[in-house]
């Protein structure tokens, strides 16, 4: 079956006794059994609940993996799996990485005496150079957040796999809609399913798919006993969010593909980053790995005086943090999403104060120009009546 009829299906026919088409929300956290040694499958909610079971099932069916565990944010789905390393180990990150996910490893992870080293994923060179016999896993992020930097999944897991290594992907612009990664060889995939996956900008969620009985075995251990888990509201206004990805992707990368090729002329805009630009250095990889492009890039202004005019004066873009929703949102990320990693580091890959990033939503493209055009225009007049 076509993966839009397995997000459209998504728990419609999993409630036989009623025939519900949109799967019930049990709010119940004890479940009786029927007697003593005997269970219906169902216990206590932090281990398993009938509405978060139906999501995790269909995330691990959507990403080709065996286990699914929902969780209640994307940031408690990478502690749960980070949960996995030990005192002395060590893991091998992507460069152009998520302000969240450095804050997690530098502040809190590296209490526990697990460390990092943050690489281009894609420079098989650097990757051996930053091996070390206590590494454990490379995690990465495809395309990167926020300057869309690709990796060669299957190269990068052969290579793991080699060292006897995990491979985590980070498939959250992408979802598997658009890419399967452990279809490439990873482990484990993980998503802040608050973005892409629900789409609307309401529910908080985090997303982990493993491949493999041990390791599944394991992650449900960590799951439990972390028990960030994600409850039956959320999780149904989840399964609700994905049942439409597929039609909301192919309208987020219409519009961001259009919106990229307008600034790429646009003469106050120095860069565009999108995968989907022919010059973009992981155009190639992206085509090979993936069946379409996401609704997130980033562009640099020429001028940094522009930046701030330019977000006090969009009408109908947000001015905010997150992506992946329907609503538009333009993102400063040197001072928003990627505050926590150090500036020099910023620098040295490229967040600058110049760079802007665009999650683009479902409105109609000649909208999203016009807004994002007068607020150009706005800033520049602004600058040069100073």
């Amino acid at each position: 079956m076509n993966i839009e009829s397995r997000l459209a299906q998504i728990g419609s026919q999993e409630d036989p006794a009623t025939g519900a088409v949109s799967y019930p929300i049990y709010h119940a956290t004890a479940f009786r059994h029927p007697r003593l040694g005997q269970s219906t499958g169902f216990d206590y909610s932090r281990t398993k609940s009938p509405t978060r079971a139906i999501l995790e099932a269909a995330a691990a069916e959507l990403e080709s993996g065996d286990r699914g565990f929902a969780c209640s944010s994307g940031m408690a789905a990478l502690q749960t799996i980070f949960a996995l390393f030990s005192q002395g180990d060590h893991l091998i990150v992507s460069l152009d990485l998520y302000g969240g996910t450095y804050r997690l490893l530098e502040r809190i992870m590296s209490r526990y005496g697990v460390t990092a080293s943050y690489v281009d994923t894609n420079d098989m060179d650097a990757l051996e150079a930053h091996c070390t016999p206590g590494t454990k896993a490379i995690l990465i992020e495809t395309p990167t957040n926020p300057l869309m930097m690709i990796t060669d999944i299957e190269k990068a897991a052969a290579w793991a796999k080699r060292k006897g290594m995990l491979t985590i992907v980070d498939n959250t612009l992408l979802t598997p809609y658009l890419q399967r990664p452990i279809e490439l060889g990873a482990d484990i995939v993980i998503h802040s399913a608050t973005k892409y996956l629900g789409g609307h900008n309401d529910v908080l969620a985090g997303l982990i798919v493993t491949k493999g009985q041990a390791l599944s075995d394991e992650m449900a251990i960590l799951h439990n006993s972390i028990g960030a888990v994600l409850g039956p509201q959320d999780s149904w206004l989840l399964m609700r969010g994905m049942k439409t990805l597929a039609l909301r992707m192919e309208r987020h990368e219409f519009n961001s593909v259009k919106l990229a090729e307008w600034l790429k002329v646009h003469p106050a805009v120095e860069e565009v980053y999108h995968p989907a630009l022919p010059h973009h250095p992981g155009h190639d990889v992206q085509r090979r790995q993936s069946s379409g492009n996401t609704g997130i890039f980033s562009f640099r202004m020429k001028d940094a005086r522009t930046v701030e005019p330019i977000l006090r004066h969009l009408r109908l873009i947000a001015f905010a943090e997150s992506l992946g929703g329907v609503e538009s949102l333009l993102t400063y990320p040197a001072v928003q999403t990627h505050a926590d990693i150090p500036e020099e580091i910023r620098r040295r890959v490229g967040v600058d104060d110049r760079l802007l990033r665009f999650s683009v939503g479902i409105e109609h493209i000649d909208d999203l120009i016009a807004d994002l055009g007068q607020a150009i225009d706005a800033a520049l007049q602004e600058i040069e009546e100073a």
